[in-house]
């Protein structure tokens, strides 16, 4: 509902303006194409989730990341010069654009807008309206068609709004096509990603991944501004001026390309050099073939809440997509009493750029190195068919394709019967997990002790009383069967891996 200025009417009691993404998604269809109301983003988990309670233990990084958020109430349109420095932590306004083909359906079109309508809100934006077009392909020149374009130009002045988020990469040549037409700051999916990974990043590693993957983007995308990135021309086209008239050409832009190429080589030369302290950590946990696991999944579907559920790690948990981008690696013990790692990673998301991929490649090393990847999906997500594919095909660009996978939905205290049925009917092996309740945590559990490698060598031991140090490394290491007390010491009989059965019985016929 909009009052006579073309601003958002406010309901009776309402102290602020009600905001776009909150209202129920509706649809008005047109003979171009569809509009389209932002409802709240089904990726965003139920605020009943959002608790963490003392399974998540001490969120430090909730108190510093809500203080850097942007404040709402002030425009982006710059009225002075000496404003730039404040830009960045302004909330802005923006309209979603979309268009999708005759082979696509309106529900996943409609679907894709809220989960861009979910990543503007956690970049730090307003949403206040969408539009949907419906066409055999984008227009290559403006991304909409002619009349959907001066619709959008109107959308945007009656509700002031100061930016168009594209929901797919638009190419340069679009973007500022658009942004002529509308008169506002035009960006696409990618930049937004992009930002959201840059306010998150927090280790030395993550952020040059970010900056990576942002200066990528950015190099094709350089643009000359007034007379200082001007070419100059010389001789002849100079006006017939002759020789000394000759200009340098594009100076400041191709200056810029040159730093944009060496940051970036910099950059891979420091992420690789990140490479050995993985590596080193990897041949440890090898050495004693201790089993890995995985939490991969979607954005915002659980992973980090699950991995505090088992480990009671205390990640930040929170309500807002890619909240999480650094790994965190934690150890936990099978009901039998074998130790493993457990990994939580970055999510992901439908049209992650490409960009990422690359950048994040050496930390989705460790989902390709594990012994099993935790598939983790939300269950009460409309479409997790569509979250289970996006996952499996980055996966497998990044080489892990072939690691055994065990599927766990989570959020199951918002998953009916019915829909248990249906998601038990997507995925037969699965597993249904509650952090908020612990329901299915045991199952979990158990389900990951019979999947990971079993010990290989059994062994029987009498181990003497002074050497407790073996005891304890036999209950840490390896499987123990049973355990009896004889007058010469502990017997145990154990399975283990072959490094640790060697370690056990040469320390057994070494002195103490």
């Amino acid at each position: 509902m909009t009052d006579s200025a073309g601003t958002p009417a406010r309901e009776p009691g309402d102290d602020a303006p009600r905001d776009g993404i909150d209202r129920i998604l509706a649809t008005e269809e047109a003979h171009a194409g569809v509009r389209v109301f932002g409802g709240r983003a089904a990726a965003l988990q139920d605020v009943r989730t959002a608790d963490g309670g003392d399974r998540d233990g001490e969120q430090f990084d909730r108190e510093e990341r809500a203080a850097l958020r942007r404040v709402g109430g002030l425009s982006t349109e710059l009225a002075d010069v000496t404003e730039v420095e404040y830009r960045q932590v302004r909330l802005e306004n923006v309209v979603l654009i979309g268009v999708y083909t005759p082979s696509e359906s309106l529900e996943d079109a409609e679907n894709s807008l809220r989960e861009l309508a979910a990543l503007a809100e956690t970049a730090g934006a307003v949403v206040l309206d969408g539009v949907l077009q419906r066409r055999p392909h984008p227009d290559p020149a403006t991304y909409l068609g002619r009349g959907k374009v001066q619709e959008l130009a109107d959308i945007v002045a009656a509700l002031g709004a100061d930016t168009v988020v594209a929901d797919t990469e638009l190419a340069p040549s679009q973007r500022r096509a658009l942004e002529d037409a509308v008169r506002v700051k035009v960006i696409d999916r990618t930049a937004v990603i992009l930002d959201i990974f840059s306010q998150h990043a927090k280790s030395r590693e993550g952020k040059a991944q970010v900056e990576l993957a942002q200066l990528e983007y950015l190099l094709p995308r350089l643009r000359g501004w007034g007379e200082s990135m001007s070419r100059q021309a010389g001789g002849q086209a100079a006006g017939g001026q002759g020789m000394g008239s000759r200009g340098p050409g594009e100076t400041k832009i191709e200056l810029d390309r040159r730093r944009i190429h060496s940051r970036m080589a910099k950059l891979r030369k420091q992420i690789k050099g990140f490479a050995p302290g993985r590596q080193a950590k990897r041949a440890n946990r090898d050495r004693f073939q201790v089993p890995a696991v995985a939490i991969a999944g979607y954005t915002n579907a659980g992973k980090s809440s699950l991995l505090n559920r088992i480990t009671r790690a205390g990640v930040l948990v929170e309500n807002t997509l890619f909240a999480t981008l650094d790994p965190t690696v934690r150890r936990s013990r099978t009901p039998d009493g074998r130790v493993f790692t457990i990994a939580d990673t970055v999510g992901f998301v439908r049209n992650l750029p490409h960009q990422l991929v690359e950048a994040f490649r050496s930390t989705l090393e460790e989902v390709a190195a594990s012994d099993l990847v935790l598939h983790v999906v939300d269950g009460s997500h409309p479409d997790p068919a569509s979250q289970l594919a996006t996952v499996r095909d980055v996966l497998g660009d990044a080489g892990a394709r072939e690691v055994p996978e065990l599927v766990v939905f989570t959020k199951a205290d918002l998953v009916d019967p019915d829909r248990r049925i249906l998601l038990r009917g997507l995925e037969p092996d699965s597993v249904f997990v509650s952090a908020r309740t612990g329901e299915g945590v045991e199952e979990l559990l158990e389900e990951v002790g019979r999947r990971l490698p079993a010990p290989d060598v059994e062994l029987e031991l009498l181990i003497p009383y002074d050497r407790g140090d073996l005891v304890a490394f036999a209950h840490d290491r390896a499987r123990v069967v049973e355990t009896h007390y004889e007058e010469g010491g502990t017997r145990m009989r154990v399975q283990a891996s072959e490094a640790v059965a060697h370690q056990l019985e040469s320390g057994v016929r070494a002195p103490a």
